[in-house]
C-alpha cells in the first residue's frame, strides 16, 4: 500500500480535500536521484497537491491524515490509461499504413484513431461499478491544540 501524509484543507459533503506536499518524502526515499515524481515536486517548487477522499473516518478541517491507495490499483490504472492508448496507437498506425499499401497519412490516421479510442475505452472501463482506483482515508490525527507549559 502506498501512503502519503496530509492536511484537511475543505470538507465537501461525504468526501474531504486533503492536501499533500509531495517533496518532504522525497528527501528521504533511495531512489530519489532517479525519480520521476521528485523531478516533478521540484518543479513545482514542492507546491501542493489535493485530493478529493471519501471521509468515511469523519475527518474535520485542520486533522492530518494519511492517504492510502493500493499498489495494485495504481498499477492497473497507470497500465489502463497509459498503456491501452499507447498500444492501441501503434496497432492502428501499422494497419494504417498495411492497409494503405505504406501511406504515412493513413498511418497517421490510423495512430490518432486507434489512440482516440484507448482514451475512450480507458474512461468507460475506469468508471465501472467495482473498480476502485480512489485512495482512501486510513488514519486522522486531531490538531494539537492547548498549550504545554
Amino acid at each position: 500500500m502506498i501512503t502519503e501524509t496530509g492536511k484537511v484543507v475543505a470538507v465537501s459533503g461525504d468526501r474531504v480535500w486533503v492536501q499533500t506536499i509531495r517533496i518532504s518524502a522525497c528527501e528521504s526515499c533511495s531512489a530519489r536521484s532517479g525519480c520521476g515524481q521528485r523531478a516533478l515536486a521540484g518543479v513545482s517548487g514542492g507546491r501542493a497537491n489535493q485530493v478529493l477522499v471519501a471521509n468515511h473516518l469523519n475527518a474535520r478541517v485542520g486533522d492530518e491524515v494519511t492517504v492510502a491507495i493500493e499498489e495494485s490499483a495504481l498499477l492497473g490504472a497507470s497500465l489502463l490509461v497509459y498503456a491501452l492508448p499507447l498500444a492501441l496507437m501503434v496497432l492502428g498506425a501499422v494497419s494504417g499504413h498495411q492497409l494503405s499499401g505504406g501511406q504515412d497519412i493513413a498511418a497517421m490516421a490510423g495512430a490518432s484513431a486507434a489512440m482516440a479510442v484507448g482514451f475512450f475505452v480507458a474512461r468507460r472501463v475506469s468508471s465501472k461499478p467495482g473498480r476502485n482506483y480512489e485512495p482512501r482515508l486510513v488514519n486522522v490525527r486531531p490538531p494539537l491544540t492547548g498549550s504545554f507549559t
